[in-house]
């Protein structure tokens, strides 16, 4: 006896973060049924005009906004952001960064730049470790070749 495969859904809120829009902002139909994996991929394989228009006007929710702006949501935060942001209040705080927004895009750069750092070293020991372990692979190879 096989049974029916049960539809996999989601919460609202969890399709809403998906798709990198705000929950809020979307339509009440959206907000008050869950999404199936189905009906997720079809709003983004086929985006309708709300969709559309919220992905480029916003109000975006904080980690849109935090990747708009090349700072993390911690620095969101300290720069006393809380409310979601429009794009054009993004591109307002991107054309006249004030002080908070210059330190925490310093700051985002110095992360990356040391994440960067730290995975190329550990990349170079991996090769090292990888390489000593042919050698002595190799080494008794030759060893039983006698």
């Amino acid at each position: 006896m096989m049974s029916e495969k049960k539809t996999q859904t989601m919460k609202p809120a969890t399709a809403a973060q998906k798709l990198g829009i705000l929950l809020e902002a979307a339509p009440e139909e959206f907000q008050n049924a869950p999404v199936s994996r189905d009906e997720l991929a079809a709003l983004e394989a086929n985006p309708p005009a709300w969709l559309v228009e919220l992905r480029a006007n916003g109000p975006h929710p904080k980690q849109v906004v935090a990747a708009k702006l090349g700072v993390s949501i911690s620095g969101l935060v300290r720069g006393a952001v809380t409310e979601p942001l429009t794009s054009a209040e993004i591109q307002a705080l991107l054309q006249q960064p004030p002080a908070w927004l210059v330190t925490e895009r310093a700051t985002q750069y110095e992360v990356r730049e040391e994440q960067i750092r730290v995975k190329d070293r550990d990349a170079e020991r991996a090769r090292k470790i990888a390489h000593v372990a042919r050698q002595a692979a190799q080494n008794e190879k030759a060893g039983r070749g006698r």
